[in-house]
């Protein structure tokens, strides 16, 4: 006798309902856990990009410990070095930052009277747009602060994500073991299939977008030098930087050097110029460097790309944006191994070409048992 009790089956409204409940308490633990889930994302990217390293030394017959901890030390010494070239490029550009106050200021007068005496805009009407400017100059340096307090209140949990990597990369077969036992209704290789493919999409984006970074800021910084602009090193590699958002992140990165240009220099053509150089870059970037180094190991659809960033910038503010499409490219991996996910895993990946209408169904019809005999004709000689 069956003493199960049988299945309640919801209706439709009530699993809306649920999925809807599930999904705001999942948010908000995302939010609420940040400065614990943030580290620990940023650890698991860089045990996967450190990994191939550890593994040769550990082929090399170095001991598993031994092999972790000078990979560390090299990653700790990589990113101090690239901090202190930050911040001495950072403290050279604070120094004329009062002059670009005053060479502002001194723009915006000439601009009134030009303004007053062609358009007969008077004072007051002025002193209104001075105003409306003030409080964009206001709300655009209050982002500027948040955004700098973000990143180093990430900088500040660099000890915290190297002793994620540490211990990822010393249990990574424990973990394995973990996977192994929680869905032991799967077959272990579709589970080892999901972590190679993971693997796979991580390696290649962290890699790709490392190189992707170095040659855009090469080019945008030869091209500032070209061009005569001061901190040409500074504004090239920040702009490249912004490549971490997509399909306008470089655009973004033109308007602080192009700023400086026109604020500092007598010709205002080398501020267009500037903007020249970026949006030549990106057009390489977009159609060339990143199609062919990235190439289609996070194929997102643009539409997708868009809605994570945005809302994981809503989640986790700036180390969102630089984490939303690694992390939507591991969901896309696992929802393109699960048969019920798998709708989902095609709606955020590329979007497929549709096929060409068929015109002639006649021709069509008259060519099908051509076809059929054909393949008949290769069964034969198998």
């Amino acid at each position: 006798m069956d003493t199960r009790s049988p299945e309640v089956e919801l209706p439709a409204y009530a699993k809306l309902v649920c999925v809807l409940l599930s999904l705001v308490i999942i948010v908000y633990g995302l939010h609420a856990l940040q400065g614990l889930l943030i580290p620990l994302v940023f650890a698991i990217l860089f045990a996967v990009l450190l990994y191939p390293l550890a593994q040769r030394l550990e082929n090399w017959r170095v001991p598993r410990m031994l092999a972790i901890v000078l990979c560390l030390i090299l990653t700790l010494a990589v990113i101090v070095g690239i901090l202190y070239a930050v911040s001495m490029q950072i403290s050279s550009f604070a120094e004329v930052v009062p002059q670009l106050i005053q060479r502002g200021n001194d723009y915006l007068t000439q601009l009134q009277d030009y303004a007053n005496e062609h358009f007969n805009i008077d004072r007051k009407r002025q002193a209104q747009v001075n105003k409306y400017l003030n409080q964009a100059l206001a709300e655009g340096g209050t982002l500027l602060t948040s955004t700098l307090l973000a990143t180093t209140s990430t900088l500040t949990d660099v000890f915290l994500v190297l002793l994620f990597i540490f211990f990822f990369l010393l249990y990574r077969d424990f973990f394995r073991s973990f996977f192994y036992k929680a869905f032991k209704d799967t077959r272990r290789s579709k589970i080892d299939g999901v972590l190679q493919g993971i693997y796979n999409v991580v390696k290649d984006y962290l890699a790709g977008l490392v190189l992707v970074i170095l040659i855009i800021g090469t080019l945008m910084t030869v091209g500032l030098l070209i061009l005569g602009v001061d901190y040409a090193v500074f504004f090239g590699f920040f702009g490249a930087c912004l490549v971490l958002i997509p399909y306008f992140g470089i655009s973004l990165g033109s308007l602080l050097p192009a700023a400086y240009a026109l604020v500092t220099e007598d010709n205002p053509f080398i501020a267009l110029g500037v903007i020249g150089v970026f949006l030549f870059v990106q057009m390489l970037e977009g159609n060339f460097i990143t199609p062919y180094i990235v190439g289609s190991k996070v194929s997102i659809n643009p539409l997708a790309a868009i809605i994570v960033l945005i809302l994981w910038e809503n989640v986790w503010g700036l180390p969102g944006l630089v984490l939303a499409l690694p992390m939507t490219a591991i969901l896309k991996v696992i929802f393109d191994s699960v048969d019920s996910l798998k709708p989902y895993g095609f709606l955020i990946g590329e979007a497929e070409k549709p096929r060409p209408p068929i015109k002639n169904l006649h021709q069509l019809a008259e060519q099908l048992p051509k076809r059929a005999k054909k393949i008949g004709e290769v069964d034969e000689k198998d």
